[in-house]
């Protein structure tokens, strides 16, 4: 089943934008440590903080501290459906590894 993506603008990057998760408004903010190649994800609801993550392969974003209706009630991934990538980096970020959007609950 072919996944929703949202897409990042990595030359607008550090950026933020609204996006409706599902039908909730929430704010993704994109930030990247060139150091250390690592991009990293703020939530933001209301124009309140809510988490920063960073942005790890195959780890769903927004579910180690989850609390229903504060969060997203679905799964963002990051993943690499060609198979060329197992991290997130610079070069490959939205590129061949992209953040997917499960609402419907099928496993990635």
């Amino acid at each position: 089943m072919k996944k929703d993506r949202i897409l990042i603008e990595k030359a607008n990057i550090p950026y933020r934008f609204s996006i409706a998760l599902p039908s909730i408004m929430f704010e993704l903010e994109i930030r990247y440590n060139k150091t250390a190649d690592l991009f990293t994800i703020g939530l933001y609801k209301n124009d309140t903080l809510i988490c920063i993550e960073p942005v790890i392969y195959g780890v769903p974003l927004f579910k180690q501290l989850y609390q229903q209706g504060k969060y997203p009630a679905l799964t963002i991934i990051p993943i690499d459906r060609s198979g060329e990538s197992s991290r997130v980096t610079w070069g490959n970020f939205n590129e061949t590894v992209f953040l997917e959007v499960d609402n419907a609950g099928d496993t990635i």
